[in-house]
């Protein structure tokens, strides 16, 4: 028979983990490592959309635990993980196995930046939970700072634009940005103020069905765009507040 071995701990027999939510994290783990795999087979368009693929199944397994009420400290530290793995390591040596190795040593620094920036943005999150409005993410997230990479590795070989020499400053510069952003003080919007069990006006239907038709239609394109976009427009909001905040200080 077995005993607990420290009074007020539950034995081995009594923990578990939830399967449901852990299995979409374990998939969007694995889809970052085969990310990294691809990535060093010289394969980056399969790499870059392995790394989006992670972006959804990350979206998804904490929705699944809310809904299924199976929230658990062991699933937010396994999903944690699985973020630096998938939105840190692997989009790094991503871009710098594809062009930033040419660079020399300032690539591989530069692919740092962004691995690091992951590492310490997550560390920031889950230190900051529960003490910060939920309409706002502090830095850029660290799925979308990977798809600033990833999308360019993906929109250059969709598009065949992968035989200029230029291209690899502009990579640098992404990965730069990227990793720098997620480690800032501005503020991006969170989306967590989206309900969908509330009733919205029908022209937003509308908008979600053109929205999925443009997605469908040239997927890198759309949604390269879409995260620079969102990766832009925390600055915007930031210089916009503080052209409000002159003329009152004056």
């Amino acid at each position: 028979m077995l005993h607990d071995p420290v009074p007020g701990k539950p034995s081995l027999r009594r923990q578990g983990i939830y399967l449901l939510p852990n299995s979409f994290t374990l998939a969007a783990l694995f889809a970052g490592f085969y990310a990294i795999v691809q990535a060093m087979n010289q394969h980056f368009e399969q790499a870059a959309v392995a790394i989006f693929i992670a972006m959804i199944l990350d979206g998804m397994d904490g929705r699944v635990a809310r809904l299924t009420h199976s929230q658990s400290a062991f699933g937010a530290e396994f999903d944690s993980l699985s973020d630096m793995v998938s939105f840190g390591v692997a989009p790094a040596l991503v871009a710098y196995e594809w062009l930033l190795k040419d660079i020399g040593k300032l690539g591989w620094m530069v692919a740092f930046i962004h691995c690091a920036g992951a590492a310490l943005r997550l560390a920031r999150f889950n230190t900051m939970i529960g003490t910060t409005d939920k309409r706002w993410f502090t830095g850029l997230p660290s799925p979308a700072a990977a798809a600033l990479v990833a999308g360019l590795v993906w929109i250059c070989h969709a598009y065949d634009y992968t035989g200029y020499a230029w291209l690899k400053w502009v990579l640098l510069g992404f990965t730069a940005f990227s990793g720098i952003t997620m480690v800032t003080n501005v503020r991006f919007w969170s989306f967590k103020e989206v309900h969908l069990r509330r009733r919205v006006p029908f022209v937003v239907l509308l908008a979600l069905v053109v929205g999925m038709l443009l997605v469908v239609s040239e997927p890198p394109l759309v949604l390269f765009g879409f995260f620079v976009c969102y990766a832009l427009s925390g600055y915007v909001m930031a210089g916009w507040n503080l052209l409000k905040r002159k003329p009152q200080a004056a």
